[in-house]
């Protein structure tokens, strides 16, 4: 693993237990591993092309909800297969050992609020993950 996957690791994972309430099971690493990776994808350009890959399909809206300080609008499995296409999910699926559904059917469901975690302050982080990983980790260090 290299230092930008365990750096964006931490990001996804403070987000993903500040949603699942701190809790850590193995399913919450489950899908810590599958959110890190879908934001890790090369052919996505992480939480920016996801973004943009959103806009693109005519979820421009839903998406923007997710950024912004308002309520997050729900998005299907359906849509998240549209917008991410085969590649990407059947990554994802084969290295968690799933289905494409299945992984489409917990990123409809997680990946609203990851976006809404990783956006606070109502817009796309200015940096990138590296920069917020490094952000964060200084700070669990003075911790």
């Amino acid at each position: 693993m290299g230092l930008f996957d365990s750096i964006s690791g931490q990001v996804v994972q403070q987000a993903t237990s500040a949603l699942s309430g701190g809790a850590q099971s193995a399913d919450g690493n489950h899908m810590m591993q599958m959110l890190t990776g879908l934001l890790n994808n090369p052919e996505l350009g992480g939480i920016s092309g996801l973004v943009s890959a959103f806009q693109k399909n005519g979820l421009g809206d839903t998406v923007a909800s997710w950024i912004s300080n308002n309520t997050n609008l729900p998005v299907s499995a359906e849509q998240i297969q549209s917008v991410l296409g085969q590649g990407p999910l059947q990554d994802l699926a084969s290295k968690m050992g799933l289905s494409t559904d299945a992984v489409a059917g917990t990123l409809s469901e997680q990946l609203p609020g990851l976006v809404d975690q990783l956006t606070p302050n109502g817009e796309l982080p200015s940096g990138d993950l590296m920069a917020q990983g490094l952000g964060m980790l200084k700070g669990f260090m003075k911790s």
